[in-house]
């Protein structure tokens, strides 16, 4: 088990979307994960459903981004060991919502935070592994289904030749790691990394994507321990594909994110 003494908080400059909070529960273990969610259905019932064998290991916080569908009913989150539900209720997309779990987190002294996406795509399993990663010292864990070990199941041809091609060249030529799988939304973060004062992920320009690719670049790029550890993502055979991403539009975005990331255009002033 890694020790270290734990990092000053500082809040006071922390720019964090306006949300509510209803706690279920007081906070039982050292680490947490945050499930990023927004009317996600029947997906969110049965991930929660398989997580809760895990949450003795990990305190569950929903980050919801303002589901309307009815999906997150409360009797439902105390059944599955969800630790509390967050409602954003002020301005901005995932990068906003991950912003108020990470606050919400690192306020209540988790020493490291596990995020994995909230529409069940990704294999719960994995979430054992990232708390031993965490507690053996890594800074920032990366979700990967292309190494040894990981699983890639019914990818979309256009998103894993986006991801081959373009993303994950570019995110290592500007992180200096040689990232795998960059778009994965399954990954790591210690705190002294996310309150490391060369980071600081508080901002209002993390407001849809940007979040995650900015701290896969700033990680490696400041020294901090990085690792891409095996995961199982899996795509529905038939049917519509789980996304909030639009085709045209939101590929667009990414792509602009891409490179200002790789370009420090989000990188702290100071």
């Amino acid at each position: 088990m890694a020790t270290e003494t734990m990092p000053q908080l500082d809040d006071r400059a922390w720019q964090v979307p306006a949300f509510t909070c209803t706690e279920f529960a007081q906070r039982r273990t050292r680490y947490c994960v945050c499930v990023p969610v927004i009317n996600e259905g029947e997906r969110i019932r049965k991930q929660l459903g398989e997580m809760h064998e895990f949450a003795d290991q990990a305190d569950i916080l929903i980050c919801d981004g303002g589901s309307r569908d009815g999906s997150l009913a409360e009797d439902l989150l105390r059944r599955c060991g969800v630790r509390a539900l967050l409602v954003k209720t002020g301005p901005g997309k995932l990068s906003a919502q991950l912003r108020m779990g990470y606050a919400y987190a690192l306020r209540a002294g988790y020493e490291g935070i596990v995020t994995i996406d909230g529409n069940d795509k990704d294999g719960v399993d994995a979430i054992p592994r990232f708390l031993k990663e965490l507690d053996a010292g890594v800074d920032l864990i990366q979700g990967s289904r292309f190494v040894p070990g990981g699983e890639a199941i019914n990818t979309p041809t256009i998103r894993w030749l986006a991801i081959k091609l373009m993303h994950a060249p570019v995110m290592r030529w500007a992180s200096g790691f040689r990232y795998t799988d960059t778009t994965n939304g399954f990954r790591g973060y210690s705190r002294r990394f996310l309150l490391d004062p060369r980071v600081q992920p508080f901002r209002d320009i993390f407001d849809t994507y940007e979040l995650l690719a900015y701290l896969s670049v700033r990680g490696p790029q400041l020294g901090f321990k990085t690792i891409e550890s095996p995961v199982c993502r899996r795509y529905p055979a038939k049917g519509k594909t789980p996304t909030k991403i639009g085709m045209v539009r939101g590929n667009l975005r990414l792509i602009r994110i891409l490179f200002s990331s790789a370009t420090g255009k989000y990188n702290p002033a100071n």
